[in-house]
């Protein structure tokens, strides 16, 4: 089963349940599924693939991320808790990601292999770094890896 139609089955399981921030963000996840279906000129019923579905969802933690540290540098707490449990609803189906040192090993084998060495080489490296990863380690993680590595002696 795809995360897609997991998503699909699991509204229904939320709607028993009563929760309503569950259900509120499955369904505005669902929403912007079927909207990346139309935009890719499919039709509304399709499902996405688990690759598609990722991408739709990291979209909707980033845009969480971003609603937080705006709500927070407002000084509106009342604003970012409902975001904040939206978000930790929507990283339940991500994939989980690696950690810095597991990004770190595969880095300096990466750097070696490539021979990179200099810090304006940076923009280059994390790029090629995260489509190595795949999506499995966060961007700024990512970042802040290859910038410590770059800056060592």
């Amino acid at each position: 089963m795809t995360i897609h139609e997991t998503i699909k089955k699991a509204i229904p399981d939320a709607l028993r349940a009563r929760d309503e921030v569950r259900l509120r963000t499955l369904r505005s996840l669902l929403t912007a599924m079927t909207n990346e279906v139309v935009a890719k000129k499919r039709m509304p019923n399709e499902i996405l693939t688990d690759e598609e579905a990722f991408v739709v969802i990291k979209r909707a933690v980033n845009q969480r991320k971003d609603s937080i540290e705006q709500f927070e540098k407002a000084s509106r707490s009342d604003l970012a808790e409902p975001e904040r449990a939206e978000l930790a609803i929507l990283e339940s189906y991500l994939p989980i990601r690696m950690s810095r040192e597991e990004i770190t090993e595969i880095a300096q084998t990466k750097m070696a292999e490539l021979g990179i060495s200099t810090k304006g080489e940076a923009g280059k490296f994390t790029g090629i770094l995260m489509r190595e990863l795949n999506g499995k380690a966060d961007g700024g993680d990512v970042k802040a890896v290859v910038d410590v590595l770059l800056t060592q002696p």
